[in-house]
């Protein structure tokens, strides 16, 4: 019998064993679980910090062309107002004259539609 009770206190005792190293692994891998998921979260943030640099200097190059852009385009057009009002002061006495030339200078003529009727 007390090789039967020896035998039985050393089976729960190796079973105890192996729930204590069960447990510990549990906790082992839940640790490295925790460690491999702020590793990833790390990760994750320095990959993001590095796509938003990028992504804002480009967005810095892109916005400062569309500045020169919209400079040049303004320089453009002020520079076609003045062509254009240059272009009128110039103009504008010869056409009026040819307007009111046109206008007050009638000739009377009979229309080329005209019948006499008789």
């Amino acid at each position: 019998m007390t090789s039967q009770s020896q035998g039985i206190h050393q089976l729960l005792h190796a079973e105890k064993r192996a729930k204590d190293k069960l447990e510990e692994a549990k906790k082992r891998k839940e640790k490295r679980l925790k460690q491999a998921k702020e590793e990833a979260m790390a990760e994750i943030d320095q990959y993001r910090m590095q796509k938003e640099k990028e992504f804002r200097l480009t967005q810095s190059k892109v916005m400062g062309s569309q500045s020169n852009l919209s400079e040049e385009i303004e320089e453009q057009t002020q520079g076609k107002i003045k062509e254009l009002s240059g272009s009128y002061n110039k103009y504008m006495e010869s056409v009026l004259k040819q307007l009111l030339n046109i206008v007050c200078d009638v000739k009377p003529e009979i229309h080329v539609n005209y019948r006499a009727t008789n």
